[in-house]
Parts: structure tokens; sequence; C-alpha cells
């Protein structure tokens, strides 16, 4: 490149000591000089130093570089002529740092290096950003191991020390946590169902005895707390209050939430004790008439919990006895049934009621319901089948399948006494004596 046609390099160091010219393509494609001090160069790249260590090497020096790095470029070189103690306030973002980085990797330029690690080290970092970091400072070895540490994996006590602690207050053990209080406890179930995603080391954690206990205790404490809230509505003075319709709404997506994750530690079972041994009780208060007519947000919630734990007790994943079994469907049963034509019908009357039962809600409580009533002895289906076509709404849940199995069984279990009392008369003919004289 002919020298003439230089014109205007940017000046970088020291006035008086520039005697290396480097040309950079810009981003629209024409080259740009930069006036550069070849004994800064020789000392903090060994690239430079390498290049311009013959007596005879020239002071142009070109370097090809992408429309997508050559700022990085630019503010390598910045960085190369300021005082070491200026470099690392001098970097402003990590996408920044990261592109230095990698250029001052490629001109090996130690200095640079370190502080570009330094300033990753401690500022934070977005997820899009994380990868980025990665591919750069995988190349680099034992030096990078400062930024790598915030992303290595811990050891199995570090992350159950953690889960058990977010579940605590996911659960407010202890009570709440002024002044975050719901912001963090709703952070903390996130990010709870978030680390029970499946990955080699969740069996460990929801397999461990002090895990599993504190959960309970969580389950146990937002059963309790739930009980407590929903009674208080049927207190004079608190019958209109939206400051408890609220905490009872916060309270029945607590138990939401935990049916969203004690599956995932083989721990539903728990939840389905209690929400038998609790439902006649809530029912209670919740068909007081002080509520009649109100709070349609709390019924619709509740129906949509007794919704997972019938499909955990109807499709065999929650093993309970029979009696259970029975208990559930007959506390459940006329109740969904009440509800669900008095919804529809609000939902007729006022354009955007939201607490209708939607279509996906219906079809999962009716196939529950099918396959728990078959799973009941004979004598119990027959007694919920008589009273489900007593009811005046027998359209919704349809039990016709059920209704259909029973008979269809009825019929062959009748057969199959009557042929294996056949074959036992013919047996006993066969084998008695001849008394006769």
């Amino acid at each position: 490149m002919d020298k003439a046609t230089i014109t205007k390099p940017s000046r970088l160091g020291e006035q008086n000591r520039k005697d290396i010219i480097i040309c950079l393509i810009n981003r629209e494609g024409r080259p740009e000089w930069f006036y550069c001090n070849s004994s800064v160069l020789t000392v903090k790249s060994k690239y430079f130093s390498h290049l311009l260590s013959p007596p005879d090497s020239s002071n142009l020096i070109e370097i090809q570089c992408s429309e997508f790095n050559y700022d990085h470029h630019v503010n390598l070189l910045r960085l190369l002529h300021l005082p070491a103690d200026l470099i690392l306030e001098s970097l402003n973002s990590v996408k920044s740092a990261v592109g230095i980085l990698e250029v001052a990797v490629a001109f090996h330029c130690e200095e640079v290096i370190q502080c570009c690690i330094q300033y990753l080290e401690a500022i934070p970092w977005e997820d899009k950003e994380e990868e980025q970091i990665i591919k750069a400072v995988s190349k680099l070895g034992p030096i990078a191991m400062p930024i790598l540490a915030r992303i290595e994996p811990v050891d199995l006590t570090a992350t159950k020390n953690v889960f058990v602690s977010a579940v605590r207050v996911a659960t407010s053990i202890g009570g709440s946590c002024p002044p975050f209080g719901s912001e963090l406890k709703s952070s903390a179930q996130e990010q709870v169902e978030y680390m029970l995603g499946e990955d080699e080391d969740t069996p460990l954690i929801t397999a461990d005895d002090e895990v599993r206990s504190v959960v309970r205790m969580g389950l146990s404490n937002i059963c309790s707390s739930f009980e407590k809230e929903l009674s208080s509505l049927l207190l004079e003075h608190n019958n209109a209050s939206e400051t408890v319709e609220t905490e009872v709404l916060c309270g029945l997506s607590d138990l939401e939430w935990m049916c969203n994750i004690l599956p995932k530690m083989d721990l539903m079972k728990d939840f389905v004790s209690n929400w038998v041994e609790m439902s006649s009780k809530v029912l209670q208060i919740v068909e007081d008439k002080k509520l009649d007519s109100h709070m349609w947000g709390l019924k619709i919630k509740l129906i949509e919990v007794t919704s997972k734990v019938l499909d955990a007790v109807g499709y065999g994943s929650v093993i309970l006895p029979a009696p259970c079994r029975v208990t559930l469907l007959k506390t459940w049963l006329p109740y969904i049934r009440k509800m669900k034509p008095v919804l529809d019908l609000k939902g007729s009357e006022e354009t955007g009621f939201p607490y209708k039962m939607d279509e996906d809600l219906c079809q999962s409580i009716e196939g529950a319901m099918v396959s728990l009533v078959l799973a009941l002895p004979s004598s119990d289906q027959a007694d919920i089948l008589a009273d489900w076509m007593k009811a005046q709404q027998v359209r919704y849940p349809d039990l016709s399948e059920a209704f259909e199995v029973w008979c269809y069984r009825t019929k062959s279990a009748k057969r199959r006494l009557m042929e294996s009392l056949g074959k036992a008369g013919d047996a006993a003919a066969i084998t008695l004596p001849n008394l006769a004289p």
C-alpha cells in the first residue's frame, strides 16, 4: 500500500512516539489508519512483538477484520496505549468486553485479557450473553476459571441446601419474609418448580429424607393456613372483605402449586390424603348461604384443584383404599354436578364472566370420575350410579359409560356365579355315595 494515500490517520499513544501505522478495514469496506507506538505494541502484544522484531520490518501493518469485530479491534488498540490501571475502568459493557477479549486472545495481549476476565467475572450477565462468554473463554484454559466458576455445577449438598431454603420460603415455613413477602414467595415457587425439572441430580435431591420432610412440612403449613383463612370468610366482619378473599385465593393457588411439584417427588399421595381429609369442611364453608352468590373465583379454583386430585386417584398414580376413594367421589360429585349449571348460567347472563368450567376441565373431571367409579367395588358403584341417576341434573358429569360397564359386569358376575354353582352341584352329585337300601 502506498503511504502517500494515507490521510489523517487516528493518533494513539504519546505524540512524539508514533512510529507504526496500523490499517483496519472499516464497516463500509474502506481502510482506516491508526498511528501507534511500536514500543507499546511489542511490550503488550506477543503478536506485534513477533511481527516487529526483524530490523527491516515495515512500519505499516495491515489487519483484516470483519464488520462484526471492527470496533473491537479499534478498542483493543486504544486499550493497549492506556496505562494498566485505566484498562479495567475503560470497559463498559459485557458485549464489548467479550469482543475485545476475543481479539486480545488472537493478538496475545495478556494484560488486556486479564482485565477483560476480571471485568466479566464481576459484572452481571443476561442469559443471551452467557453463551457468548462461554464461547470466548473456553479456549483460555485455567485463567478463565474465575468466569467459569459462576456457571459450573455445584455439589449435591449445596444444591440440596438451596432447594430446602427455597421450599421453606415458597411454603411460608417460619412465616412470611417482609418486606418482600409475596414477591419472594412467588419467585421461590417458580425456582423450586424449575429445579425439579428433569436432570441427573433431580432424583438424588427428591429422594433425600430432609428434602421430603421439609416439603411435607410445607404442605401441612399451606393446608392449615388455607383452612384457617377459609373459615374466616364466615365471620360477620370478614364476610365481604376483599382482603380475606384475596388471602384465601392465594392459599388455594399455593395448593395448586403443590399439585404441580409433588408428583415430581412421588409425594402426590400426601396431597390427596390431605385433600380428602379437609374436603368436607371446605365444602361446608363454601356452600354456606353467606357465600351463595359470590366468591365465584374461589369456587372454580376449588374445582380445578379437585380435578387434579381426581385425575391422580382415578388413573392410579395415587393408590388409596376403596373407602377413601368412595369418600372422595361422594364428597365432590354432588358439588361439581351442582356448580356446573350455575356457572354456565352466570356465564350466559353476564358478558365476560370469567369463571366458567371450560371444555378441557369438564372432560378431565368426567374421564377421571368414570375411571374412579369403575375401580370401586360393585356395591359402591351401584350406590354412586343410583344416586347419580336420581339427580335432576344428570347431564354432567356423564357417568353413562360407567353405568353400562357396571351393568355388563353385573350380568357377567351373576353368570359366573351360576356356572360356578352348577359345576359345584354336578361335582356333588358325582361324588355323593348311594345311600339307598
